[in-house]
């Protein structure tokens, strides 16, 4: 209803290498979907076949654990330790899938969103979030905007002695506020100016989750800048062969 009432509503586009970009990106995370799953699978069959074997945290991620562990299975006998040996191949196979997908990632991104990578703690995986859910930067107005769209706008409350505080906005792209999300948190390790920042909040009065809501809210307006910042370079580079043509 709200389409038909406002018909030149900006049109979200992807073409091109974005296309790729969110192509590859789904792709893998139903990829690493899969492997959670397996991986649970995997472990739930060691330990009933030996409770004391050792594997690591996101081991199985790891060639060498997936070989030790592969090695292991020779002491086993029966169709606990056939299929875990299935399981743990099924594994490896994912594991050179999901890091092959990455590799293309890191090429394409390079080329579309050098000023989005370049933000501190956004990784080539995140930006490919960020890429693919935004689907053309030129469809928001402003920065304000795409905070709407990404979750990270603050919601006010008005009720009672409430009246001028703010709440978690549960809105919004979830995707997008789950790679913001990921950038905040590894910004408040030291990685860029997120550690300066929820140090200050917190100064001022804020607990770690609010402090952490309004870094994500300041990483929603640097990564539309970059964006921008990327879309200008894309259109420069694309008008230049035609006017040399």
């Amino acid at each position: 209803m709200a389409a038909l009432r406002h018909p030149d509503l900006p049109v979200a586009e992807l073409d091109g290498p974005a296309r790729e970009v969110k192509l590859l990106a789904d792709h893998r995370h139903d990829l690493v979907v899969q492997r959670t799953r397996i991986a649970s699978q995997i472990r739930w069959h060691l330990h009933e076949l030996d409770p004391d074997l050792l594997i690591p945290s996101r081991g199985l991620r790891r060639h060498c654990v997936v070989e030790r562990l592969l090695a292991e299975m020779d002491r086993f006998d029966g169709v606990v330790a056939r299929l875990a040996r299935n399981l743990l191949r099924r594994c490896t196979e994912l594991n050179q899938q999901t890091n092959a997908l990455e590799g293309e990632l890191r090429v394409l991104v390079r080329e579309i969103a050098p000023a989005l990578l370049a933000i501190p703690g956004c990784g080539v995986l995140s930006a490919a979030v960020i890429i693919g859910e935004t689907a053309g930067v030129h469809r928001f107005r402003n920065n304000d905007a795409y905070a709407r769209f990404t979750g990270t706008a603050p919601v006010p409350v008005w009720s009672g002695a409430s009246k001028g505080k703010v709440r978690l906005n549960r809105g919004g792209n979830r995707a997008m506020s789950c790679a913001l999300h990921m950038i905040a948190v590894t910004q408040s390790r030291g990685i860029g100016p997120g550690k300066a920042y929820l140090a200050k909040q917190e100064a001022r009065g804020k607990d770690k989750a609010a402090a952490l809501r309004l870094l994500r809210r300041q990483l929603s307006d640097t990564v539309f800048s970059a964006l921008r910042a990327d879309q200008r370079t894309t259109a420069t580079a694309t008008a230049e062969p035609a006017l040399a043509a």
